[in-house]
């Protein structure tokens, strides 16, 4: 009887345990992307750089000019926030490299500026195994924790608008019954999730804090031949699109923070979107047809701008 049990107990090992079991962190979808039902601009976003302030990344012998896990961390979010279908994103952590090859180029490089700016960096990176022993099974586990920190910054003030610290955790279990199973070894893909787990919390903070503040353009030209304005397909501007025309308001100081504030502007009328036009983010146009109370004056266009309209 003895003999038959451990001869049944032995199959089920070879049957259920020929491989590692394996856990890790799955990341939701982010939920704005995908609830987003309403029409939304496109922000221009640049993130200027995401470094490593671990302790791993205090070595003597850690290349802090050619970091990996930063650059790792950069695409992670560059590829989050590219899905969500929200931003347009500005290239700078490799400008550098753009302006050298521009050079080569008759036309040089024509950079865009952004309204936002993200500056990120990897605060915590850890990893550890831990185990449980059993009468049959023995049981190992690989776990990576990381905690990452954004500041989003607003580049017409330069102020942060938003500032938060998440962490994430991935892990990866091996289990084997009477010596018989997977064995995992040293898994890199670990670092990925776990950084990537991180970002994902933060990234829908991102979105809705540039989300928040209306998008603004502003006039290119108006006059009997045409009224144009900034902005075009790749921001997400349509045939039909309706926008509010604003004066700028007036700039006072703040005494408290020294910061200079613009007033908010007083609504005249507005433009409706004709025709889009232009090749490349930054000499997309739109044709407009203003309608409103108080008439345009051409030559002081630097005086208005036009606004999305919340809804």
């Amino acid at each position: 009887m003895k003999r038959l049990l451990c001869v049944a107990v032995l199959l089920t090992a070879l049957a259920t345990s020929s491989q590692a079991q394996r856990k890790t962190q799955v990341v939701e979808p982010i939920k704005a992307a995908q609830q987003a039902d309403g029409k939304t601009i496109k922000r221009k976003v640049a993130i200027g750089r995401f470094s490593n302030e671990t302790q791993y990344a205090k070595g003597i012998f850690y290349d802090k000019e050619n970091d990996p896990m930063g650059k790792q961390a950069l695409d992670i979010l560059s590829a989050k926030l590219a899905a969500s279908g929200k931003f347009l994103l500005l290239e700078r952590g490799d400008l550098a490299q753009l302006l050298e090859e521009a050079k080569k180029s008759e036309d040089g490089l024509q950079t865009i500026g952004a309204d936002y700016m993200i500056i990120g960096s990897i605060t915590e990176f850890g990893r550890k195994n831990t185990g449980k022993e059993g009468v049959f099974t023995s049981t190992k586990m690989q776990t990576v924790e990381a905690a990452v920190a954004i500041r989003l910054v607003d580049v017409s003030t330069g102020l942060i608008v938003y500032s938060d610290e998440a962490k994430g955790q991935a892990q990866i279990t091996t289990k084997t019954t009477l010596g018989v199973g997977g064995r995992a070894d040293y898994d890199a893909t670990l670092s990925d999730k776990a950084i990537s787990e991180a970002i994902g919390q933060l990234v829908e903070n991102i979105i809705n804090k540039c989300t928040d503040k209306p998008w603004r353009t502003y006039f290119l030209t108006y006059d009997a031949d045409a009224q144009m304005i900034a902005g075009g397909a790749s921001q997400g501007v349509k045939e039909g699109d309706v926008f509010a025309v604003k004066t700028k308001g007036k700039k006072v100081k703040n005494p408290q923070s020294g910061v200079m504030i613009e007033l908010p502007g007083k609504q005249i009328g507005t433009v409706t979107v004709s025709a889009t036009g232009g090749d490349t983010p930054e000499t997309e146009y739109s044709f407009v047809e203003y309608n409103g109370s108080t008439a345009i004056d051409a030559t002081k266009l630097n005086t208005y701008y036009i606004e999305e309209i919340k809804k």
